[in-house]
């Protein structure tokens, strides 16, 4: 799915919150951006044996990891996550 569809799924998933506990694995920023908790998930490989870890992310970190979702690491791309999550606040609040 896009971006602007991403955004009505991630507004869904976050109503469906309100009654359920809700998990989403995703690559999208769009929807990662709704999310109330936010972990980055990484998989390593050391020889023959494979790890997962899991490291919970502050709001700066978060915004990082949204810029990467988008693409790039960059100035605008930064500006680009932190309007994202703005957005999303101001969903959230709207439905509240």
């Amino acid at each position: 799915i896009g971006g602007r569809v991403g955004t009505v799924v991630g507004r869904k998933l976050w109503g469906l919150s309100n009654d359920h506990q809700v998990l989403c694995i995703t690559h999208l920023p769009q929807l990662a951006g709704f999310g109330d908790a936010h972990f980055k998930v990484a998989k390593r490989v050391n020889g023959d044996r494979t790890t997962t870890d899991v490291q919970p992310l502050d709001a700066a970190a978060r915004i990082d990891e949204i810029s990467q979702m988008l693409g790039t690491d960059g100035k605008a791309t930064r500006q680009s996550a932190i309007e994202l999550l703005k957005m999303v606040e101001g969903e959230k609040h709207k439905t509240a």
